[in-house]
């Protein structure tokens, strides 16, 4: 018996297209699209039976309006960097909105995503887990001379500042303090006389009193300051990976290279070499996959993640940075050599994960696909 696949996302969007050709070429019926923009406003009705996908919400600009165009009031703009935490809001309450009503399948648990979301309780998760993570300040920072105040007590000189429910680097500060105090922060965060604009081109701030300005503006929504980790480089660029984890095993890894601390592509990083990652690494090549395993371990419910390895020098060992619910917008990529997604892209696996038969049931030629645990 063929189920049928209804996504959850924003009609056109290239997740949404990639993802149906992913199901054609699978031998899969074309699945249907649910509107987020439908969903938030409650005027949809659901296809009858079948499995629900959740996508992203981001990149449309009429949702991101819905979502935090109240918060942010006449001085509202897409490329605004407040208002994260009201856009947190909106989407979980819909997601557990959707969850709740009779009959509904989803391939992904919302209470995960909500912490996937949420850097501070994802962090205490991992940690609590025994994954290896950066040192974080923890607690409520309510602005700059709180922050200040804290990390001279904590004995922390460099670090990242990231919006709690951020995503895509949005509004991220690598905050770096001198001998004597003097201050650097990176990032695409645009000042102006409208607020906080997020930027496609990273840029550094030596005043404190732009600096303050930025935290200030930030840390109303929620913010998760962790320790600035020196990261492993590769062609004298710093370098991490984004590893996307498919039924609990790393099937994708991409490596992300940049001359700035925050390696996102968008943001002018590149794509690295996976071949030259594992000649570096040699034999602790698993241990970084294992470590992603790990992270994703943590989230039963949630048929992928996307997590970011941050490899120290020299590649023999890593922490995770972020897990990422709709981390596998990667297009191109195909799975590694030998693992169980080859030749595959990262939608590719994840079909061919729900369409596999179970252990206990004898191997079958129709696409059946199974309900996720819950």
């Amino acid at each position: 018996m063929t189920v049928r696949l209804t996504v959850l996302g924003n009609p056109g969007h290239r997740r949404v297209t990639l993802f149906a050709a992913a199901a054609r070429a699978a031998g899969l019926p074309e699945p249907a699209v649910l509107p987020w923009l439908d969903v938030l406003r409650g005027r949809y009705r659901l296809p009858e039976g079948g499995l629900l996908r959740i996508e992203s919400p981001g990149e449309e600009p009429e949702v991101d309006l819905l979502l935090r165009g109240p918060a942010l009031g006449p001085g509202y703009a897409p490329t605004r960097v407040e208002g994260t935490a009201v856009w947190y809001a909106g989407v979980m309450a819909a997601l557990r909105g959707l969850a709740a009503r009779p009959g509904v399948r989803l391939l992904g648990d919302p209470e995960e995503i909500a912490v996937m979301f949420d850097k501070r309780r994802a962090h205490a998760l991992l940690t609590a887990a025994g994954v290896p993570v950066p040192r974080a300040l923890g607690g409520e920072v309510t602005g700059w001379e709180h922050l200040r105040e804290r990390l001279a007590a904590a004995g922390l000189h460099r670090v990242f500042v990231k919006p709690a429910h951020g995503s895509s680097a949005s509004g991220v500060m690598a905050l770096e303090f001198g001998p004597r105090g003097q201050v650097q922060a990176t990032t695409s965060v645009e000042l102006t006389d409208g607020g906080l604009h997020n930027s496609l081109r990273v840029r550094r701030y030596r005043g404190e009193r732009e600096v303050a300005a930025i935290v200030d503006g930030l840390a109303p929504d929620g913010l998760h300051v962790e320790q600035w980790i020196p990261k492993a480089s590769q062609s004298g660029r710093s370098a991490d990976l984004r590893v996307v984890v498919v039924a609990g095993r790393a099937t994708h890894a991409v490596v992300r290279t940049s001359t700035q601390p925050m390696t996102n592509l968008h943001l002018g990083g590149a794509r690295g070499s996976i071949d030259q990652v594992r000649e570096a690494a040699g034999p602790a090549w698993p241990a970084l996959l294992e470590t992603a395993e790990r992270a994703a371990a943590c989230f039963p419910g949630s048929p992928m993640v996307g997590v970011d390895v941050l490899p120290t020098a020299g590649w023999r060992r890593a922490l995770v940075g972020e897990v990422n619910a709709f981390g596998d917008l990667l297009p191109r990529l195909t799975g590694l050599p030998g693992g169980p997604a080859e030749g595959l892209d990262t939608y590719g696996a994840q079909l061919a994960a729900l369409t596999a038969p179970s252990p206990s049931s004898p191997a079958t030629t129709d696409h059946q696909i199974t309900e996720p645990a819950r």
